[in-house]
Order: C-alpha cells, then sequence, then structure tokens
C-alpha cells in the first residue's frame, strides 16, 4: 500500500517522567522509583507514532534554542519526519512533567514553553505543507487561535481533518466544529467538552451523540481499555472492544491511537479499518514504558497480528 502523506500541527516537549508506588496527594512529598527524559509532546508523539506506522509525515511546531530543542528535532529526523516547518523560539523548549504509578495511570503538568509561539502567522507561512498532505492532525497544546488557523486553512485546502482536543477544559467554540471530519477525545476530554458524565460506554453514547447535535461531523471517544465508542456519519453508534494487554505504562496510548488512525486514513483504508488498526497500535504501546519509546512501528504491529 502506498505511504500517505500526514501533517500534525502541534506541541514538541521533553517528557520528565517519574515512577512512583501511587500518584501524589496535594502538599505530599512522595519517594519515586526511577526517573527518565523523553521525547515527547502530544504534536510530536502523534507525529511519530503515523510515521512509524506507516505514513510520510511533516511536522510543524516551535522548540527553543536549547538541549532540549536540539534533542526533539533530532529524534523526529530520526523517525524521518520533515521537520522544515519546525521553528526555533525565543522561549524554552516546553515540558511535561509525568508520574506514573503503579496501576499504570499517569498525572501530567504542561509548561509549554516555545509551543506558545506557534500562532496564524505561522501556520499561514507553512501553508505548502498542509497543502501537500492528505490528513491534517492539531491538538490543544498550542494557542487556540493557531488550532483555529490550521483546522480552517486545512478545511479550505480540502483535507481530512483531525482534532484531538487534549488537553481539554470546555465547549469547543462552536465555528470550529464544521472545520473538523474527526473529533477524537478520551473519555475525560469528551465529559469536559460536553459537561455530562463519561464513566461507561453509554456515557459515551450519549456524550458523542451531543457533540454531534452541536455540529462535530464524526466523534471517537477512546476508553482505554473498555474499547473505541464511534459515532459516525450515516452509521449506527458502535462500541470497539479493545485488544487485552497488561498494561505497563500508558502515556501516549491515546497518542497512539491518533497517529495510527490517521496514517490509515491517509492510506486509503476505511474507517472501521483506522480504528481497528489504531486500537491494535495503542493495546501494544501500553505494554512498554515511555512516551515516544512505546509507540510501535508498522513491522512490529504485523507481526504480532
Amino acid at each position: 500500500m502506498p505511504r500517505g502523506r500526514v501533517a500534525v500541527v502541534g506541541s514538541l516537549n521533553m517528557d520528565l517522567v517519574a515512577r512512583a508506588p501511587r500518584l501524589p496527594h496535594p502538599g505530599e512529598t512522595l519517594a519515586g522509583r526511577t526517573f527518565a527524559q523523553v521525547a515527547g509532546g502530544k504534536g510530536g508523539n502523534q507525529a511519530v507514532a503515523a510515521a512509524r506506522l506507516g505514513a510520510q509525515v511533516a511536522m510543524l511546531g516551535c522548540v527553543g534554542a536549547d538541549a532540549n530543542g536540539e534533542q526533539l528535532r533530532a529524534g523526529l529526523e530520526v523517525e524521518g519526519i520533515d521537520c522544515a516547518a519546525v521553528d526555533t523560539g525565543s522561549q524554552a523548549t516546553g515540558v511535561a512533567l509525568i508520574v506514573v504509578d503503579d496501576a499504570s495511570q499517569n498525572a501530567i503538568v504542561i509548561v509549554a514553553g516555545s509551543n506558545a509561539e506557534v500562532t496564524p502567522d505561522t501556520i499561514a507561512r507553512r501553508e505548502a505543507m498542509l497543502a501537500a498532505a492528505d490528513v491534517v492532525v492539531c491538538q490543544l497544546e498550542t494557542p487556540p487561535a493557531s488550532v483555529r488557523a490550521t483546522l480552517a486553512a486545512a478545511r479550505r485546502l480540502g483535507k481530512t481533518v483531525i482534532l484531538n482536543p487534549a488537553p481539554a477544559t470546555g465547549a469547543l467554540p462552536a465555528d470550529w466544529l464544521p472545520l473538523i471530519d474527526y473529533l477524537i477525545p478520551n473519555e475525560l476530554e469528551a465529559a469536559a467538552l460536553t459537561g455530562l458524565p463519561v464513566g461507561s460506554p453509554e456515557q459515551a453514547a450519549a456524550a458523542a451523540a451531543a457533540l454531534r447535535a452541536t455540529g462535530a461531523r464524526n466523534v471517537l471517544v477512546t476508553l482505554g481499555p473498555r474499547g473505541v465508542h464511534a459515532t459516525l456519519e450515516g452509521a449506527e453508534p458502535t462500541l470497539y472492544d479493545a485488544p487485552a494487554v497488561t498494561a505497563v505504562d500508558t502515556t501516549a496510548a491515546g497518542d497512539t491511537f491518533i497517529g495510527g488512525f490517521a496514517a490509515q486514513l491517509a492510506q486509503g483504508a476505511s474507517v472501521d479499518s483506522a480504528i481497528r488498526f489504531a486500537q491494535r497500535a495503542a493495546a501494544l504501546s501500553v505494554t512498554r514504558a515511555g512516551a515516544q519509546p512505546s509507540i510501535p512501528t508498522r513491522a512490529e504491529l504485523d507481526g504480532a497480528a
């Protein structure tokens, strides 16, 4: 199958990851077990996932003029990702402070740094990159005005547009929704977007229906080990069961799903096939530690089939 082209517009962070028996309570100092510094950021993770899972990928983002920025850029280039649209800004490279507990759950604090320097003007200057893509992917770790500019440009250019609304703090602007082909929140993000509880597949279905009612075309709510609830145009709502695995670290599982889904759509796969492929990739990613280090390749996924 020919490789499709995916453009990812989003964040590039250095992840500072501590493992501890549990997540600390407010005001508590907790002894950790291990520490690692690894490449991350939702934009970077999704770009790496799409590249490893079969797509030609271009990344648009911003890093600082520091060692973290150099390392992140070099890491993307090793994956074969086009970094011509990765600028060097005046602020320090973004960082994410991550604690992972023995149940493989995580808590994350993000400091945007140079990610905040991605502007609508940046998007306008890099429109040729979007024009060359089959699928354009965004998240919410860059300024909202830049996300809106990317969605609008990709829609005008006739691209398939994916928005991973993470991190979500409330409802999306109403004028964003008609610009998005696939809105892909996890359960916490779906709850934030709708104000509805999302603790079960049935509640995910209700949240997806609410998002569709406000203008979202297709909504995929990722539910971790409980699967993916898909509410798609012209189809009955469907729950896709997740592959059963023993989780080690769930960091970047959602990003792996997004990257795999985008890569498959860019190659012309059906939505059903793309969802199932992305689920398999995400399931394999949670069996090992780290963000980008956990993301599988297409060869690994084919070998595990």
